[in-house]
């Protein structure tokens, strides 16, 4: 039996002999390490028997994988501790996630609080102290379900079931007196879990609807060595620092009220200038570069959804439709299909291509409650959406010209931690996609030619493409968290013959045209909240809502505050007075608390000079100088546009 590693090395065995052992035969260090196993490509736990030749590739914490298969330990860990204290609570699921694990509850009429999370924590150690054996076993469905009924697991039972009519053995893991159902895999001792942390608690519905019973979800976190564990929870310290709700609460930039609605943030007016900046500025960029804009309905009616397709693959991220004079309409939830239409409503030959339509577009979609996360991600939002409609010659040249867009636009922002994402279908899921394999290969061999043409660097995803087409993602790397994706050209030419679109060609002939989807921006609200946590409300100066704070000594001095402001705002400065009956020290520190760019200061000697006293937001005292000079300094920073200030 061939087994070959990673490196391209094949070592050869007389008979069937487990991952487990294959690993230590590598090495020892790497058996220390190891968390589960990739055979022929597919995770699997290292207790697993290897009977014919395979790839096999060893995975340690430092794998996504095999992470995922520690935390998934501790999860168990977790479940155990619960039934340890609390035995009449019932389990559900406790998956792994992108950081460290959760577990669903059903814990009755009392979820638990942050006194029991800490005992929990307690009897964890206690069990990772035991160091139990873990063991994985299987059952046929029937004795599956009998064994959990004698355990009173309602919850495991309704899984079992789901898998009794395939025929399939149900997997379980044993620790000590704790048995799980699981499919795994799983890390080989628990006493590796040197270190973890229930982070908080909060409600979830059993598999996600509302319908069902409300659980309790525990999340926490583990790692191999104590000192990942005080680097994570020091991130965890500065993501609450950059959390733009809070941040966004503070500084009066936006609100949401239960009363409006959950997922429906309300822009106050220092957060929409920030706003109706970028909304002017992504405009402007995108008229220089040959756009044409809009304005479309909020609302379609269901058959442009049905024409488009989204009706039968987004169907669950739309709000319910209505009934208005024997029609139905339902709220848009992205505008793609109104811009086809503002296409056909023109007769086109190919002189007249490209088209490019723009829109600050208002959407809606219906977000699950426990995704929303103020202006992030909500129900409503606002798209800097863009349709360009093409020939199949014009691809790759349009699609370089919003490349090109995009990092011109990053530039501007400071933007310089992202990755480019080829994101393609997936084959083993058809049903999420239009089904026409010819265009899926078309159009994927078509956008691949074009990035290689244009010599980009990027990575390639299936099953993160559009249910029309493939798409590049622009993912950006936030200072904390997990990194998303911030700006996206899609490549389509499924949606212009859906809605039978067509230019004449140089030979008389009808041809239907490419549509490439893109937003620079993505949605404004998503952008506005990645600036807020990467600046942490400090805005350069082009940017801020409010660029400069002027601050009377006394009241004296308000007649020449209000003078200089009146110039300021001749030449376009953002600027409030704070007239406050406040000692200056007082009025300096709320400027700083609300991170204004610059503060004018002027009292008696300002006055006899004609000048003010300039404090800058990073850069301290600046000085005596006129409010020309000023004005000169502040004008050039707006205009380049400057970033650390």
């Amino acid at each position: 039996m061939k087994i070959t590693l990673k490196d391209g090395s094949v070592k050869e065995y007389e008979g069937a002999i487990s991952a487990a052992d294959i690993t230590k035969d590598i090495s020892m260090g790497l058996f220390r390490n190891a968390c589960a196993c990739k055979i022929n490509g597919e995770v699997k736990d290292l207790r697993i028997t290897v009977g014919s030749d395979c790839d096999f590739e060893v995975l340690t914490f430092d794998d996504e994988d095999g992470k995922k298969a520690f935390n998934h330990t501790c999860a168990h860990v977790l479940a155990q501790a619960v039934k340890r204290l609390y035995p009449e609570v019932k389990l559900t699921i406790g998956p792994a996630i992108d950081n460290g694990f959760f577990y669903d509850f059903d814990c009755g009429d009392k979820p638990f609080s942050a006194e029991d999370l800490e005992r929990l924590e307690a009897e964890m150690k206690n069990i990772i102290k035991e160091n139990p054996d873990i063991e994985r076993f299987e059952l046929e469905p029937a004795e599956a379900i009998k064994l959990m009924e004698e355990r009173g697991e309602p919850y495991k039972i309704e899984l079992i079931n789901e898998h009794a009519d395939k025929g399939e053995s149900i997997s379980f893991y044993k620790q000590a007196e704790f048995t799980e159902l699981c499919a795994g895999p799983h890390i080989m001792e628990m006493k590796v879990i040197k270190a973890f942390k229930l982070i908080n608690t909060t409600g979830a519905y059993w598999r996600g609807d509302s319908k069902n019973k409300m659980l309790c979800r525990v999340y926490g976190i583990a790692f191999p060595k104590a000192s990942m564990l005080e680097e994570y929870l020091q991130k965890l310290e500065e993501a609450k620092l950059r959390d733009h709700r809070k941040i966004g609460h503070d500084l009066e930039l936006f609100m949401t009220d239960e009363l409006v609605g959950k997922g429906m943030p309300m822009f106050l007016p220092k957060g929409y200038t920030l706003w109706r900046i970028l909304e002017d500025y992504i405009r402007d960029k995108e008229i220089k570069s040959g756009y044409q804009h809009v304005l479309t309905p909020c609302v379609g009616t269901v058959d442009l959804y049905k024409t488009s397709g989204h009706r039968d693959h987004y169907q669950n991220n739309m709000f319910p439709a209505m009934e208005v004079d024997e029609e139905t309409y339902v709220l848009r939830p992205m505008n793609c299909p109104h811009h086809m239409r503002i296409y056909a409503n023109t007769p086109h030959s190919y002189r007249s291509l490209p088209v490019r339509i723009g829109e600050i577009a208002h959407d809606f979609r219906y977000e699950a409650s426990g995704t929303l996360k103020g202006i992030e991600r909500g129900r409503h939002f606002c798209q800097n959406d863009a349709h360009l409609f093409v020939t199949p010659e014009q691809i790759k040249e349009e699609f370089a010209k919003v490349v090109d867009l995009i990092f011109d636009t990053y530039k501007d922002f400071g933007i310089t931690d992202y990755r480019l994402v080829l994101s393609l279908r997936d084959p083993a899921d058809k049903e999420k996609y239009h089904d026409d394999d010819e265009m899926w290969n078309t159009a994927e061999n078509a956008l691949r030619d074009v990035l290689n043409d244009i010599g980009l660097d990027y990575t390639e995803e299936i099953g993160e493409a559009a249910f029309y087409g493939p798409k590049l993602d622009v993912n950006v790397k936030p200072a904390v968290g997990a990194e998303y994706t911030l700006s996206t050209c899609q490549l389509d030419f499924c949606l212009p013959a859906k809605f039978d679109l067509s230019y004449i060609d140089k030979d008389n002939t009808p041809r239907t045209p490419v549509v490439l989807h893109r937003a620079i921006l993505g949605s404004l609200d998503r952008f506005m909240a990645y600036l807020i946590e990467e600046t942490m409300g400090n805005f350069p100066l082009w940017l801020a809502p409010v660029q400069v704070k002027l601050l009377p000594i006394a009241d004296r001095h308000l007649d020449y505050i209000y003078e200089i402001k009146a110039k300021l705002e001749a030449e376009g400065i953002r600027c409030e007075v704070d007239d406050r009956s406040e000692k200056i020290g007082f009025k300096i520190r709320a400027a700083q608390l609300e991170k204004i760019p610059y503060m004018i200061i002027a009292g008696d000697k300002d006055i006899e000079n004609g000048t003010v006293s300039v404090r800058a937001r990073h850069g301290g005292e600046l000085g005596a100088m006129t409010a020309e000079e000023f004005l000169a300094k502040a004008k050039e920073e707006i205009e380049a546009k400057a970033i650390n200030k």
